[in-house]
Formats: C-alpha cells, sequence, structure tokens
C-alpha cells in the first residue's frame, strides 16, 4: 500500500467517525425537540389539568395528609432520640421539603397557561405585573371587565396604586378581544388551582420550619429552617450532613441544567442551597460567594452539634450566627480615611565638624568679607558709576559710598582679616585718586569757595582751591598708601648702626 492509499484510509476512517458522532446527536437532539413539542401541545391545551398534575396526584395527597397529622400532634424535642434518620417524622419532613420544589415548578407552568389564554385579552399585562402571583391574582380579579380596575379595593391589595393607574390607562387602549365564558372559566380553574398550590406550598413551609427547631436548631439558626431542610434532604440525613466537609456542602443544590425555559433567574455555577440562603442574599453581589463560604464552614460546626443531640437550645447556633453577621458588617466597613501625616523627623544625625588652626584659617581664607559685603551691595534708585569706562554696569556698590563722601575702607576685623586680590587693591587705590576739580555738593565744601583770589601784587589771580587737598591727597597716597613701600631704608639702616 503506498502512501498516498493510507492517507485516503485514514481520511475515511475520520469521516465515518464524524458521522457516528453526528448520528448520536441526532439521536439525542429529537428527544429535547420532542419534549418541546408535548410541552407546547400541553400549554396549548384546554384545560389546566392536562398540563398541572401535581394537584390530583397521590403523592401529594398522601404528603399533605401526613403533615396535617404530624401538625395536630405536638413535637417536642425530648422525642427526638437517637440518629434523627431513625424519627418516623424525619422521612415526611424531607419529603415536604421536595415538595415545595415542585410546587414551584407547577406555579410556572400554570403562569404560562394563563399568561398564554389572558394575552387575547389583555396582552401587556404581562410587561405590567411581572410578578407570578401578583398576576394570577390580577386576571382572577378582571376577567373579562377592565373597567374594574378603578376604585378596586381587592386590586390595591394586590398591586401598588402607581401600578394599577399604569394598569387602567393601558386597559382602556388595548387592542385585546373578549374572552368566551368556556375560556374564562378555564382561566379562573387555573387561577384557583395556582392560588390554592401556593397556599399549600405555606402551609409546608411552617410544618418544616416548626419542626426544624426541634431536629436542627442550630442549622436553622443560622440558615432558617427551610434551607436546613433543603441540605438535609440532599445529603441523605443530618448523620451524612454532619460528615461532609464545607466545601461540599456549600455545593449542595447546584442546579445543572434550567428548567426547560421556565425558571425566570439564571442559574449561577457553584450555588447551591447555602446561596440563595436568606443570610446570603441580603449581601451585595460581589460578596455572596465569599459569605457563602464561611456560612457553608459554620453551618458543618451547627450540624455536628446537631447530630450529637447538643445546645438543643440553638446556643451554639446564635454564637455561631452572631460570628457571621460581625464578619458580615466587617466586609462592608468602607476604607477608613487616610490622615495626613507629617513627614517623621530625619534620623541623621548631627555631622562632625572639623575644628583646628588650619580650619579656621581656611574659613577666614575663602570667607566673605566685609570688603566684597559692601562691593556686593547695591543701592536702589541711585545711578552709579562704573568702575572702568570699558567695563559698563560694573560698579563697587556701597564701597566709597560713606557719609562724608570720601573713599573710605570700611572697618575690618583685623581677627577674621581675609586676603584682598591686587586687583580688588588697585581698584580702591584708583578710586581714591582725585581727578580734576569737585563739586560743591559732592566734597560738601563752602559755597562761597571760588577759584578767583585776590592779591597786594597782582590783583586778581586765579587759583586752584583743591591744589592743597591734591598735594595732601598725593602725600597719603606716597607715604600711607597700603601699597607704598619703605622709603631710604638703606640709610636708615646706616644710620641706626652709626649710633
Amino acid at each position: 500500500m503506498s502512501l498516498a492509499d493510507e492517507l485516503l484510509a485514514d481520511l475515511e476512517e475520520a469521516a465515518e467517525e464524524e458521522e457516528g458522532g453526528s448520528y448520536g446527536e441526532e439521536e439525542e437532539e429529537p428527544a429535547i425537540e420532542d419534549v418541546q413539542e408535548e410541552t407546547q401541545l400541553d400549554l396549548s391545551g384546554d384545560s389546566v389539568k392536562s398540563i398541572a398534575k401535581l394537584w390530583d396526584s397521590k403523592m401529594f395527597a398522601e404528603i399533605m395528609m401526613k403533615i396535617e397529622e404530624y401538625i395536630s400532634k405536638q413535637a417536642s424535642a425530648s422525642e427526638v432520640m437517637g440518629p434523627v434518620e431513625a424519627a418516623p417524622e424525619y422521612p415526611v419532613i424531607v419529603d415536604a421539603n421536595n415538595l415545595t420544589v415542585e410546587i414551584e415548578n407547577e406555579l410556572n407552568i400554570i403562569h404560562k397557561f394563563i399568561r398564554d389564554k389572558y394575552s387575547k385579552r389583555f396582552p401587556e399585562l404581562e410587561s405590567l405585573v411581572p410578578n407570578a402571583l401578583d398576576y394570577i391574582r390580577t386576571v382572577k380579579e378582571l376577567g373579562n371587565s377592565l373597567d374594574k380596575c378603578k376604585n378596586n379595593e381587592n386590586l390595591q391589595q394586590i398591586l401598588t396604586n402607581a401600578t394599577i393607574m399604569v394598569v387602567s390607562v393601558t386597559a382602556s387602549t388595548t387592542q385585546g378581544q373578549q374572552l368566551s365564558e368556556e375560556e374564562l372559566e378555564r382561566l379562573e380553574e387555573a387561577c384557583d388551582m395556582a392560588l390554592e398550590l401556593n397556599a399549600s406550598k405555606h402551609r409546608i413551609y411552617e410544618y418544616v420550619e416548626s419542626r426544624m427547631s426541634f431536629i436542627a436548631p442550630n442549622l436553622s439558626i443560622i440558615i432558617g429552617a427551610s434551607t436546613a431542610a433543603k441540605i438535609m434532604g440532599v445529603a441523605g440525613g443530618l448523620t451524612n450532613l454532619s460528615k461532609m466537609p464545607a466545601c461540599n456542602i456549600m455545593l449542595l443544590g447546584a442546579q445543572r441544567k434550567t428548567l426547560s425555559g421556565f425558571s425566570s433567574t439564571s442559574v449561577l455555577p457553584h450555588t447551591g442551597y447555602i446561596y440563595h440562603s436568606d443570610i446570603v442574599q441580603s449581601l451585595p453581589p460581589d460578596l455572596r460567594r465569599k459569605a457563602a463560604r464561611l456560612v457553608a464552614a459554620k453551618c458543618t460546626l451547627a450540624a455536628r452539634v446537631d447530630s450529637f443531640h447538643e445546645s438543643s437550645e440553638g446556643k451554639v447556633g446564635y454564637e455561631l450566627k452572631d460570628e457571621i453577621e460581625r464578619k458580615f458588617d466587617k466586609w462592608q466597613e468602607p476604607p477608613p480615611v487616610k490622615q495626613v501625616k507629617p513627614l517623621p523627623a530625619p534620623l541623621d544625625g548631627q555631622r562632625k565638624k572639623r575644628g583646628g588652626r588650619r580650619y579656621r584659617k581656611m574659613k577666614e581664607r575663602l570667607g566673605l568679607t566685609e570688603i566684597r559685603k559692601q562691593a556686593n551691595r547695591m543701592s536702589f534708585g541711585e545711578i552709579e558709576e562704573d568702575a572702568y569706562q570699558e567695563d559698563l554696569g560694573f560698579s563697587l556698590g556701597h564701597l566709597g559710598k560713606s557719609g562724608s563722601g570720601r573713599v573710605r575702607q570700611t572697618q575690618v576685623n583685623e581677627a577674621t582679616k581675609a586676603r584682598i586680590s591686587k586687583t580688588l587693591q588697585r581698584t580702591l587705590q584708583k578710586q581714591s585718586v582725585v581727578y580734576g576739580g569737585k563739586s560743591t555738593i559732592r566734597d560738601r565744601s563752602s559755597g562761597t569757595a571760588s577759584s578767583v583770589a585776590f592779591t597786594p601784587l597782582q590783583g586778581l589771580e586765579i587759583v586752584n582751591p583743591q591744589a592743597a587737598e591734591k598735594k595732601v591727597a598725593e602725600a597719603n597716597q606716597k607715604y600711607f598708601s597700603s601699597m607704598a613701600e619703605f622709603l631710604k631704608v638703606k640709610g636708615e639702616k646706616s644710620g641706626i648702626m652709626s649710633t
């Protein structure tokens, strides 16, 4: 056999397997279609008894009869001895609890039947009254005459005033047709059956709650008697429930399939009776799964206590429920408000400061001297003269601007005297030199001073009044200037030696 022949054989085998799988699927699909067709045929039947068969069933009558018998008896906690499953009343409680689920499904079917039949008369009522029981009661009250919406006391006990107003306005403009007497009788029969089933369901709830307080008091306190009975029935008894871990108790009652389109609630994965209990549903949706895990863990402890008939008064159950509620409150607390805290004190200590004569000398040499401080200061609102003609904008600040008008060096502390650069020394020296005459204002001299002098020989003579000052300044610059040097040191030294 060649490679091509082997490839063709493999493709044929794969095609046969696909055909076999499709046959299997086709065999399953008609079963679902048949069920849907049967349901549709049943819903289109003439009487409600053709689709709702629970009310006339033998099982329903027997369970309700046993419930009435046990309700008439006075049950007490002392009668429950040994395993709970051995009590004769326990199977009745489990069956009654399972019967409530079947009643719920039956009510959904009847509601769909009434809705399909009454849509001929008032098709808009379905959207105005979404609740199934309220819709059934409204249909029974209205019937063929939609004018009963106004001033109807019975309808006010079923619907709110706002809903009644909307229903009355819509009923006046509806395009529905009148129902025949036969159709109206069938609707009334369906409504009566639904209301009676609802009353039976509440009767079962009351019975289960009254008996669960004796069988499993602690478990009933935490999740309620109805939910406790449901998980006990699914687990197979209180003893089996006490042996189960909390992760499995949380999944008891999980629905794997939808109820053929009759259920109005979407089925969540991994959620059972505990998730749908009142204590869990009271929380926001984002906390329900976490709450279901917590409640399942506490239910495990309560079931173990109840299986040994301890704490018959429910003390353990109340303690566990208080703990659950405290945690629920803790989860729902708002986050704490962030307080603005000041920055903490720095942990760095004081750095070591270097000392000594060398360090002090360095600070004195590099420190800012008084002359430099004066040069850096500026007087606002005054025009300053430039230090050099070629350097515009460069001035010496407050140097040479003391009160007398003459250039005077600032008093410097000799202990902290720093070195002065040669350039700054020359600049100060040039500033102290007087060129030309000075005005009487800047020199602060007498206003009557004049350059014209009277002499006995020549009469009038032009004299420079600052000549004497210029000679004094030249002498000071020659002998007392900071740039001056020693004069005639050798002659003085020889004179000293001769003496």
